[in-house]
């Protein structure tokens, strides 16, 4: 992989590569099975490991920290390839997300620290929600209370992605009070294994995906302060352009896997003496999949275009566009796909039941739709 991977023949590769990693680890479905402990897992973190030691976990990350020196692009074909390919990699957009936060804001010593370890294969989690907050996060009440050169951690967090299998979780907590609601929030980076800190999984349509946290009395050096005390907010809502193309990206390949499953079935299924997608109401239907499709990946690939020109470009109204209309659509192409696979779409001889179950949920985490929509509407002045 060279420098940046700037060359459109370089990338190409990269993408080849991806692919061919993926159907050699996850092309049949007794090996995704194996990987996922019957379906039960959402994240192998030996294949994980696998594509960290290949360089491809941090292939956009900077050199200077054992990355690839790639771009915003490359980030979202590393997600998007592994997604089509039914990589169980659920942690690998999480933990870019997450790092990002760092390379933005983390002194030297942490970037040195934390993206080298994302780079090896780590997985980072971020906490946000509690169970009173949810959508307005600026609620918040987990608490960090500063003690000589320690912060005392007490409160709980739910809906955390990955924090079963995180190596690290990046805290929101109220370290303070402010003018507004989102002021005296700190974002503090807890090892997993720290005293008081006790992980318990949701069981969830999708497996092993999420989990509630409980901070009792747990003491963190106040040094694991990631960016400025009281402003984990501004940080967050800084990084929300990563966060929303990466879910992008991931829920494009996704999507894109769902739609080849279904045009497969369609095209060999036969009924009346010849194959039902050459009805024309199964033809109409995959046409205006594909164009739905089609019309994702152009506003997925054009995000990651302006952030490549520009990182720090603050576009909240594309990257709300990109979660909404991607994860609609993944959502819609998993509904239509069970339709027209009919009772097969059904069984756990097929993928598409899985693909429905993987989507689902793509339109409420994240920020739901609604949510993208509000900031959308207010974008334009309403």
């Amino acid at each position: 992989m060279e420098t940046g991977m700037a060359g459109a023949a370089d990338r190409r590769e990269f993408v080849a590569a991806l692919r061919d990693f993926a159907k050699a680890k996850c092309g049949t479905r007794q090996q995704r099975l194996e990987l996922t402990k019957d379906g039960t897992l959402a994240h192998s973190q030996s294949l994980h490991k696998e594509l960290a030691e290949l360089g491809w976990v941090g292939a956009a990350l900077p050199e200077a920290y054992g990355g690839g020196g790639g771009s915003a692009t490359d980030a979202c074909h590393l997600v998007e390839e592994m997604a089509y390919g039914q990589a169980p990699l659920f942690g690998l957009a999480v933990t870019l997300v997450s790092a990002s936060v760092v390379e933005r804001f983390g002194t030297e010593e942490q970037k040195q620290d934390i993206l080298g370890s994302v780079c090896r294969g780590e997985i980072l989690a971020t906490a946000i929600s509690e169970p009173d907050t949810g959508s307005d996060a600026g609620s918040l009440r987990c608490k960090a209370e500063l003690k000589g050169d320690n912060y005392v951690i007490n409160g709980q967090k739910t809906w955390i992605s990955c924090a079963h299998i995180a190596s690290r979780i990046f805290l929101l907590c109220r370290t303070g009070e402010g003018e507004g609601k989102h002021d005296g929030i700190t974002m503090i980076d807890v090892p997993a294994d720290t005293p008081g800190v006790t992980v318990r999984p949701i069981a969830t349509l999708g497996g092993d995906e999420v989990n509630e946290v409980y901070f009792t009395d747990a003491v963190v050096p106040a040094d694991r302060v990631i960016g400025e005390v009281g402003a984990a907010w501004r940080q967050m809502m800084s990084c929300l352009n990563t966060d929303r193309l990466m879910c992008g990206a991931m829920f494009l390949g996704h999507a894109r896997r769902t739609f080849d499953d279904a045009l497969e079935y369609v095209r060999q299924r036969e009924q009346f003496g010849r194959p039902i997608g050459s009805f024309q109401a199964i033809r109409h239907r995959m046409a205006d999949l594909a164009t739905e499709l089609e019309c994702c990946r152009l506003l997925v690939h054009d995000l990651a275009a302006k952030l490549d020109a520009d990182p720090h470009r603050q576009v909240p109204r594309e990257a709300s566009m990109v979660k909404l209309k991607v994860t609609e659509t993944a959502k819609r192409l998993a509904v239509e796909g069970m339709q027209l696979m009919g009772g097969a779409g059904y069984t756990k001889e097929y993928d598409m039941e899985r693909h429905l179950r993987e989507s689902i949920v793509s339109t409420v985490y994240a920020g739901t739709s609604e949510i993208q929509r509000e900031i959308i509407g207010k974008s334009y002045g309403l």
